[in-house]
């Protein structure tokens, strides 16, 4: 997953913004949603919040507060820099947080957690936990017969090929998964937060 990532981090935003391989896909009510997922971030409180898996700082931008953005892919971070440089952003494992117990109000993770298998997504509750209170997971919900679990093929600008593991969430699911509640149940965005 780490290499897939690294690997795909110039072309990530494509997906967010609908250009490149996804110029001209029918993603109706998309935009809208995410302008609307936009305010929602903005809105959560202004804490010390660690962005788990933050990518290119796409979403990270959204959040006030004092903010420290994690990734396992140093060409992320370097485009999250350049789009938010008043955050602090780190290179690390997100399943072994380099931080101590308490350090963080709010852990904030979106597009992460869905590509956790169990043992995984256990790692990262119990670290999560241990670095702050407060949970916010944001991911897809399914489209028309998607299943919940599955193993995709991705294929690249470059022409790499890479098998990737996926979860897309009921939101009243994700919320009983993580003890929390619904803060969004969209078309396309689900946002948990938790407790």
């Amino acid at each position: 997953m780490k290499a897939y990532y690294h690997a795909r981090a110039h072309e990530y935003d494509d997906w967010w913004l609908g250009r490149g391989r996804y110029t001209g896909q029918a993603r109706p009510g998309f935009d809208k949603e995410l302008e609307e997922l936009g305010g929602l971030i903005r809105q959560l409180s202004p804490v010390r919040t660690l962005d788990v898996g933050c990518g290119t700082g796409f979403l990270t931008q959204h959040l006030r507060g004092e903010v420290v953005g994690l990734d396992s892919s140093e060409t992320m971070l370097e485009l999250a820099r350049e789009r938010v440089p008043s955050v602090t952003f780190v290179q690390d494992d997100a399943l072994a947080l380099p931080f101590g117990d308490g350090t963080f109000d709010r852990v904030f993770s979106t597009f992460f957690y869905c590509h956790l298998e169990e043992a995984e997504r256990l790692l990262f509750l119990s670290e999560a936990r241990r670095v702050a209170p407060e949970l916010v997971v944001i991911g897809s919900v399914p489209g028309e017969g998607d299943p919940l679990e599955r193993w995709e093929e991705r294929e690249l600008g470059d022409g790499s090929r890479w098998r990737v593991f996926k979860r897309v969430f009921v939101p009243e699911r994700l919320a009983e998964e993580l003890d929390g509640r619904v803060a969004h149940a969209g078309e396309w965005f689900v946002m948990v937060v938790s407790p």
